[in-house]
């Protein structure tokens, strides 16, 4: 079931989400959905607050990005097949040159900066099995960790962007908080009457 993504403003994004067990109720559910919502929007990744779920989970599918032909065949085959659901994440290490990439956010729509990340992140999550795994991702897939990582922290890429920046953008943020954005996926506003 495609589900409504939370817009920028909405309570939900801000908090720090809560870490579930796996007899959460209904788990396999929520992670297909949220699976569903996220294609439906041409997204690469979606955590659950940005579908009013304040949890410690979010999924993640790269493929989209293998396209990219300025890619290295190998980075471009390993984007292709990475499709992973993290639960409980918990990110150890980040380390690596910080390094700038134009990003987007499905909660944020029609706005999109260039954010600072590390190259390389250790984390530690569970499957969705419930499979407990520590590993370690660079490049492009460690910014899509880091990115949805932050939205389980309550933090969007909107906090890492200059306050000069914020300032060009405030325009937009408003509209999106007031439901005049249209994207071409179902959303839900904060501000909107009648929601």
């Amino acid at each position: 079931m495609i589900l409504p993504i939370v817009g920028y403003g909405d309570p939900v994004l801000r908090k720090m989400a809560d870490d579930i067990t796996p007899e959460h109720p209904n788990l396999k559910e929520i992670i297909a959905n949220m699976y569903e919502t996220m294609y439906n929007a041409c997204g690469v990744g979606l955590a659950a607050p940005q579908v009013g779920l304040s949890i410690r989970l979010f999924v993640i599918d790269t493929a989209p990005f293998s396209d990219d032909e300025d890619l290295p065949t190998e980075e471009q085959q390993e984007l292709k097949g990475f499709k992973r659901t993290f639960i409980n994440a918990k990110i150890l290490k980040e380390e690596g040159e910080l390094w700038a990439f134009n990003e987007g956010c499905l909660s944020i729509p029609d706005v999109r900066e260039d954010v600072y990340r590390h190259e390389k992140v250790t984390i530690e999550y569970y499957d969705e099995s419930f499979n407990k795994k520590t590993e370690v991702f660079d490049g492009l897939v460690a910014r899509v960790i880091q990115h949805e990582y932050d939205h389980i922290e309550g933090i969007l890429f909107t906090d890492l962007i200059s306050s000069l920046k914020k300032q060009l953008i405030k325009k937009k943020l408003q509209n999106i908080m007031d439901g005049k954005s249209r994207p071409d996926y179902r959303m839900k506003f904060s501000n909107k009457k009648g929601r």
